[in-house]
């Protein structure tokens, strides 16, 4: 866990103007299931979705960069209101490059939730500016790159637990 003062959480926390996540094992469980006809389907909490709304209403943007691509990632993404979504992303530390030239956004304005090792490069790169976390069943490869360890898992409110954190961090 990476460790900053309070006045410092607080300063980075109303900079923040974009959370960027993973998908499977931040806003999923992590799980895949079948359907009879073999369609791949996946479990995500609605308390996650209501974090997206609550983060936008407190002004900040959310988007989902995934190594993954999935018609129920975009329909997730839709449903939503994401405007942002970076599916089958193989290098998510230069995916970064073109997402900060689309949105004119610095590092600094970035948030990033991650699980696993995929995520390291880009957890390490925005955590030295902006803000990053972790779900609480995340691989022990991503929690030392978090500033935040969230109380709940991947896919159970991990995603909801970070925005209400950031939601609190601006208002301090």
């Amino acid at each position: 866990m990476i460790s900053l003062t309070f006045e410092e959480f607080t300063k980075r926390g109303k900079a923040i103007k974009l959370v960027i996540s993973d998908n499977d094992g931040v806003f999923t469980d992590n799980g895949v299931y079948y359907s009879e006809r073999g369609e791949e389907m996946k479990r995500y909490s609605i308390r996650d979705g209501m974090g997206v709304e609550r983060l936008r209403k407190a002004g900040i943007d959310t988007c989902i960069m995934t190594g993954e691509v999935s018609p129920s990632i975009k329909k997730r993404a839709e449903k939503l209101g994401m405007k942002r979504l970076y599916l089958g992303v193989k290098d998510k530390f230069s995916t970064l490059d073109t997402l900060l030239a689309e949105t004119g956004l610095q590092k600094h304005e970035l948030a990033y939730i991650g699980d696993d090792v995929n995520d390291v490069e880009i957890m390490n790169e925005i955590a030295r500016e902006g803000l990053t976390a972790c779900p609480r069943d995340a691989t022990v490869f991503v929690k030392p790159y978090s500033h935040y360890h969230c109380q709940a898992d991947g896919g159970h409110g991990a995603f909801r637990d970070f925005a209400e954190w950031l939601i609190g961090l601006r208002s301090s």
